[in-house]
């Protein structure tokens, strides 16, 4: 591998897409909409790949290929599972996304939860989905720097911190110069070349091993549980394993980073026309990552010698990069590279801006209106989610889980119902949010962890705890009290 090939393409394609972000300045107004959902006018091509490709991002290049190593075939119920729930929110969430918060004036996902369709705010709502919004995606885009720097790590053997650094530095100064606008276009861009390099890596592995029988053949022999499609020992059964991973994909309506984008879309009739072209390349892009992974544990069946646990997680989720380096020809590693980072960084700016609006909308209301505030709420969640991620212990796939879970289960439920045009609470919201992230922070303690994924039961009980209260409401003495804003207002 030539060293200077490789970090020339690299350079190449980091300093290409931190231009495309700086270039959709041309097109800003300098104002807090413009910079948090850019003046609601970004058309239906921009936004699926923009969406597909943060959606798509250190997770599946890292977490879910390093997670296929260590499964095999079964990997492929999350994948099948996430896929069949973000689509079921397509047909119902993200269009009555775009015309409430619209209706509304919402720049930012807890401001949509917090304000009814008959204009009520809920400063309750909105402060606690804010910082619930700060701190797991804060989480999240740490995630994402984390993927970045593993991936330069396992390259060059460059310092952790150093990916962690180039991503901040780079999505700073693109998000700085056109915001949310930056944000689609980069992500847009970067989303072809993340497609192109996962094409290139599989054509590599299928021309060195054969194709899908010979895959077989090889995995089988180094463990046969790699080539079998159910899971062992689930101890609730299939139904409710698969249901799980269902849950984890409709738990997109809990990722702000995500709903923005159909804040930002040009009218809720470009949805449809989105919605085609974001599951065309969801599709086909995971079908491509689950193979690589399979086809790594072939051409790497050594990536976990010598080390356990936590350490033996962080080798597999290494096992991208690693095999870039032994399958491709130096310029193609640094388009591998260039694509790996494009994922980790078109996840992470999103987050980085969603964070920000988050915190000038509604945890401090009285800066909502400030383009400037906007900015520096920018800088100081960088700041903090460069930290988290040189301090996690935490692999990719784990800190993904983690926050995506925590969010869909605590802001998910307060969606559905605002958008159902249900009566909400200010305190009735906050106690299904606390009943959401306690259930998401018991369950991964249970025997029955692994069999169902936490976003399932996480995302039931607020649910519950809602109709439970409906039914009390409306059976209860009219003497005792109920959890309301104010007199009238439910």
């Amino acid at each position: 591998m030539s060293t200077l090939v490789v970090t020339a393409s690299f350079v190449f394609f980091l300093l290409a897409f931190t231009a495309i972000g700086v270039l959709s300045s041309r097109q800003k107004s300098e104002t807090s909409e413009d910079y948090l959902v850019a003046s609601r006018d970004v058309n239906p091509w921009l936004t699926a790949l923009s969406a597909v490709s943060t959606n798509n991002s250190g997770y599946m290049f890292i977490g879910l290929i390093g997670f296929t190593w260590r499964s095999g075939l079964e990997a492929i119920w999350i994948t099948l599972g996430w896929i069949a729930g973000d689509l079921l929110t397509w047909f119902w969430v993200h269009k009555r996304v775009r015309q409430q918060s619209e209706e509304v004036k919402a720049a930012s996902v807890p401001a949509l939860l917090a304000i009814s369709k008959d204009g009520e705010r809920s400063t309750l709502i909105a402060a606690s989905a804010g910082l619930l919004t700060f701190f797991f995606l804060g989480t999240y885009a740490a995630a994402q720097l984390k993927a970045g720097s593993t991936t330069l790590h396992a390259l060059f053997g460059w310092p952790v911190w150093m990916g962690a650094v180039i991503g901040v530095v780079v999505v700073v100064v693109y998000c700085f110069s056109g915001g949310i606008r930056a944000s689609i276009w980069t992500d847009a861009a970067q989303s072809i070349v993340m497609m192109v390099a996962m094409a290139l890596l599989l054509g590599a592995c299928v021309s060195d091993i054969g194709g899908w029988d010979a895959l077989m053949q090889k995995l089988s022999a180094i463990d046969p549980k790699l080539t079998e499609w159910m899971p062992r020992n689930l101890p609730l059964g299939f139904g409710l394993y698969l249901t799980g991973f269902i849950f984890a994909g409709v738990g997109t309506i809990g990722q702000p980073h995500i709903l923005i984008r159909f804040m930002a879309i040009d009218s809720s009739d470009s949805v449809a026309k989105a919605r085609n072209i974001y599951f065309v390349w969801y599709t086909l892009f995971s079908i491509a990552a689950l193979a690589v992974g399979l086809y790594a544990r072939v051409l790497l069946p050594d990536l976990t010698a010598g080390v356990e646990g936590a350490a033996a997680q962080a080798a597999t989720e290494a096992a991208l990069p690693t095999l870039a380096v032994k399958m491709l020809p130096s310029v193609l590693i640094g388009v591998m590279l260039a694509g790996i980072f494009s994922a980790t960084m078109s996840t992470a700016d999103s987050q980085l801006l969603s964070c920000s609006a988050a915190l000038t909308q509604d945890v401090f209301p009285q800066y909502a209106n400030s383009y400037r505030a906007s900015k520096v709420a920018t800088i100081s969640i960088a700041v903090v989610a460069l930290f988290i991620a040189l301090t996690a212990s935490d692999g990719v796939f784990a800190l993904v889980l983690i926050a995506w879970s925590a969010l869909a289960s605590t802001l998910g439920p307060i969606l559905l119902l605002r958008l159902a045009g249900r009566p909400l609470s200010g305190p009735l919201a906050l106690v299904m949010m606390a009943s959401g992230l306690v259930t998401v922070a018991i369950w991964g303690t249970t025997p029955y962890a692994d069999g169902v994924f936490k976003a399932l039961p996480g995302m039931v009980v607020p649910m519950v705890v809602y109709a439970g209260f409906m039914v009390f409401r409306r059976m209860r003495p009219e003497s005792l009290p109920v959890l309301q804003d104010k007199p009238g207002q439910m």
